[in-house]
């Protein structure tokens, strides 16, 4: 599976990274939806730093009123409706809290404080380059009524969705550590191994990250074909799970679950866990055609999936990835079930083995995950793909560009403006960054480039830089202006046809550039015979041309265009009358925030 590389001290950009192994213990009470817990973590410090202190996520505690993320969900002018004052206006019962009662490192006692969301810890002894030690903790819990991702009493009527449960080491990389406040947006975490036993009620069927160690005493559909289940009296089971390199544990559990599992003839397994009634079997039966399709072609597109098994699970409160699951709610229409499946699924790439810092660069995981999702849904869902599955990004990133609310993609999650900016900008206009790029390079160097970037980068968590390098090494060209341009500024683009006229016995067009970003021109002239040519312009900055594209028309003149140059002339040695029309960019591949300046016709 090519999961050693945690073992090592490679990591993020060539350098290293820091590794962690998990073993926990919890004991939940379905009548309290309280829980208790002991930790044990090794921690192994790769970097060439001496860390002084520690962070460890609380997530739990954002369920309180007049937490940061109750604070922000009541100030932003447009609130995530599933979140709104829900937090402000729960009961003690209701709230959510993650309480550590006791933490030591390498057996002697740490002194903490619990800060909102984050525990800090202030180390008794530094912890030295290239060593490893081991914090052991006692905690304690409690559900919160669900809210947002995780809790317990969805509105569809699943008990528990347990994603960010337990007290979860912040990643320290060489950008320092990074112990953002949970106020509902992205995760970073390391990769380590996890091995977790929950005990609860018998009652109650669980699925989640990990592959279970017990199935012949748990039984529900994960014991083999044959083989004899033996669930030990009294009221509790423990489920025994472990899970290989990855960088967050999720577990959900209902005593209505339904589990059916999907064998693929590549030895993955499929598990899919949802409540059966009327608004759910029809639709979940049907979704077992389409998820291992889904599994297929986005392995052979983006990448080889690297675990053996991917879980698909009623809960949370819309659709939420996790290492080899995820959360979706399950009554919904077949097309938006396997929307929202697929979704989810192509995240286990960009954001389960890719694992950018998704607070930092939301894009890289939103808007490829988007970019993904997108194909893959025009792949397996219609009856006939799409002529362009990236237009509906496109067309949400052009109202976002002319909302006057657009946020550079270099904006930190937690701290766009508007719920509004942040979604456009991290799911489309990630996804146009790539769409674009087949424009700018050729469909089939970003194509190559895009699974080189998977081989290369898997585990490593890349940054922008990273993916622009696999994109230049393939095509030869120079685009560190399009990061620069695309990512760290709001400037649009924008072209133009400004004049076609007659000199001497041929043709000249004008172009011009509108918008601040420059950009290269396909630029297509149809003649009145209806044949066709295209005229080329790369920019100079880019340092070198893209190759002809098939179902192009054929590339009669290539010719240079400065970025510096406002306008451009373009001869051409045909009478200006054989001309029909000029149009910037026919396949539309270029976000160009206003078409109407395009093209130049002839006919009315």
């Amino acid at each position: 599976m090519g999961l050693g590389l945690i073992c090592g001290a490679q990591a993020q950009n060539g350098s290293w990274q820091q590794a962690v192994k998990y073993n926990m213990d919890i004991e939940m009470d379905v009548e309290t939806n309280q829980y208790e817990g002991s930790q044990e973590l090794e921690y192994t410090n790769n970097s060439p730093d001496t860390l002084y202190k520690a962070f460890y996520h609380l997530y739990y505690n954002a369920f309180q009123p007049n937490s940061m993320m109750d604070v922000r969900s009541r100030s932003i002018a447009d609130p995530d409706g599933r979140v709104k004052d829900r937090i402000a206006n729960l009961s003690p019962e209701e709230i959510g809290y993650l309480k550590v009662n006791s933490l030591k490192m390498n057996g002697k006692k740490q002194d903490y404080e619990h800060v909102g969301t984050i525990l800090e810890v202030q180390l008794s002894e530094p912890i030295l380059p290239n060593s490893s030690v081991t914090f052991s903790m006692d905690f304690e819990g409690q559900v919160p009524l669900q809210v947002r991702r995780s809790g317990r009493d969805s509105k569809e009527g699943v008990r528990y969705s347990m994603s960010q449960w337990y007290p979860k080491m912040a990643n320290y990389d060489d950008m320092g550590w990074h112990a953002n406040p949970y106020i509902g947006r992205e995760f970073y975490g390391i990769w380590g191994d996890f091995d977790v036993k929950i005990t609860i009620d018998k009652e109650y069927i669980l699925g989640g990250t990990g592959y279970l160690q017990n199935p012949g005493e748990i039984g529900y559909g994960y014991e083999e074909e044959g083989q004899k289940v033996k669930r030990p009296r009294g009221k509790n089971l423990t489920w025994h799970f472990k899970a290989p390199q990855v960088h967050d544990f999720m577990w959900a559990a209902d005593p209505k679950y339904t589990h059916d599992k999907i064998q693929m003839d590549n030895g993955i397994t499929i598990h899919h866990l949802y409540i059966k009634n009327s608004k759910t079997a029809t639709n979940w039966e049907k979704l077992k055609d389409y998820s291992p399709k889904a599994m297929e072609y986005l392995s052979e597109h983006f990448g080889q999936y690297p675990y053996k098994q991917y879980s698909i699970i009623q809960g949370g409160d819309g659709g939420m990835e996790y290492p080899m699951s995820t959360l979706i709610t399950g009554e919904r229409s077949l097309p938006s079930l396997v929307g929202v499946t697929v979704h989810e699924m192509a995240h286990s790439w960009y954001q389960g083995v890719l694992a950018t810092n998704e607070s930092l660069y939301s894009w890289m995981d939103e808007g490829f995950t988007s970019y993904a999702t997108n194909l893959t849904m025009s792949s397996i869902f219609s009856e006939e793909p799409t002529d362009f599955p990236q237009r509906g990004a496109y067309s949400s990133y052009e109202r976002l560009a002319t909302s006057g609310k657009e946020e550079p993609l270099s904006t930190h999650a937690d701290h766009f403006h508007t719920n509004f900016a942040y979604s456009a900008a991290s799911y489309s206009k990630g996804a146009v960054f790539l769409a674009q790029l087949g424009y700018i390079i050729g469909e089939e160097n970003r194509d190559k480039a895009l699974l080189n970037y998977f081989n290369d980068w898997k585990f490593r968590h890349p940054r922008p830089n990273d993916i622009i390098r696999e994109m230049e090494k393939v095509s030869g060209l120079e685009l560190d202006w399009y990061k620069e341009y695309w990512v760290y500024t709001t400037k649009t683009i924008d072209y133009s046809v400004k004049s076609v006229e007659a000199s001497g016995d041929g043709t000249k067009i004008t172009l011009q550039r509108d918008g601040l970003m420059p950009m290269p021109i396909d630029l297509v002239i149809t003649y009145q015979d209806g044949s066709q040519e295209m005229v080329y312009l790369p920019l100079v900055i880019q340092r070198g041309i893209k190759a002809e594209e098939a179902n192009m028309p054929a590339r009669v003149k290539t010719q240079r265009w400065p970025w510096t140059n406002i306008t451009t002339d373009i001869l051409l040695d045909k009478d200006v009358s054989t001309i029909q029309q000029v149009e910037i960019d026919p396949s539309r591949r270029m976000a160009d925030i206003d078409r109407e300046n395009n093209v130049y016709s002839t006919e009315e």
